[in-house]
C-alpha cells in the first residue's frame, strides 16, 4: 500500500497556533504573520510542492501532526491554483491569473467557502481568526510565486508536466 508523504513538521515547540494551525516559518519577503526562515533551509511551501503530485492521487489523508492540516490546505490550494492556470498560454497569463487568485478572500474555518469544515478548530476570538486569515494569505501568496516557477518554463511556456494535474481531485474534492 502506497502511502502519502507527510510534512516534517513535526516539532512544534515555540511554534504560535492559531484556530489549531501551526503559523510555521516561510522562506519569504512577503509581509505577513509568518515567522521568517532561513533561506537554505526547506519550509512548507516547499514540502507542499515537493509532495503534491503524489499526495494529490490520494482520497484520504491520515493526519500525523497538526502541520499535516497546512500540508493538506496547501495541497488543495496548489490544485486550485492550477486548474486557475490551465487555460494560460504564457508566464504573463499565468501570473495574471494568479494574483487574481490571491485578490480572493480567504475564508477561516466557520465560515462558508472554506474547503475543509472540521479540518481546523474555528477561531476563538475575532483577533485568532484575523492572524489565520493573514497567515493563510501570506502562504498562498507565497505558494503562488513558487509554484508559477515550477508551472512554465524558464522560456514562459506551460510545463505540462505540471499542469496536466489540475484535472485531478485532491480527496474527492472539486477545486474552486
Amino acid at each position: 500500500m502506497i502511502k502519502v508523504y507527510h510534512s516534517s513538521f513535526v516539532d512544534e515547540a515555540g511554534v504560535t497556533k492559531a484556530c489549531g494551525c501551526p503559523l510555521l516559518p516561510l522562506k519569504s519577503h512577503i509581509k505577513g504573520p509568518a515567522p521568517v526562515s532561513d533561506q537554505e533551509s526547506t519550509d512548507i511551501v516547499d514540502e507542499a510542492i515537493t509532495f503534491f503530485r503524489a499526495n494529490v492521487f490520494f482520497r484520504n489523508f491520515d493526519i500525523k501532526s497538526s502541520a499535516d492540516k497546512l500540508l493538506i490546505y496547501l495541497t488543495y490550494y496548489i490544485n486550485t491554483a492550477l486548474k486557475r492556470l490551465e487555460g494560460c498560454r504564457t508566464l504573463a497569463e499565468g501570473t495574471k491569473a494568479i494574483i487574481n487568485l490571491g485578490l480572493e478572500d480567504v475564508p477561516v474555518p466557520g465560515e462558508s467557502g472554506f474547503p475543509f469544515p472540521g479540518l481546523f478548530s474555528p477561531p476563538g476570538s475575532r483577533k485568532e481568526g484575523e492572524l489565520f486569515r493573514n497567515y493563510l494569505k501570506q502562504i498562498r501568496e507565497e505558494t503562488s510565486g513558487r509554484l508559477l516557477s515550477v508551472a512554465y518554463r524558464s522560456n514562459g511556456t506551460p510545463n505540462k508536466w505540471w499542469l496536466a494535474f489540475a484535472k485531478r481531485k485532491f480527496v474527492n474534492i472539486v477545486a474552486f
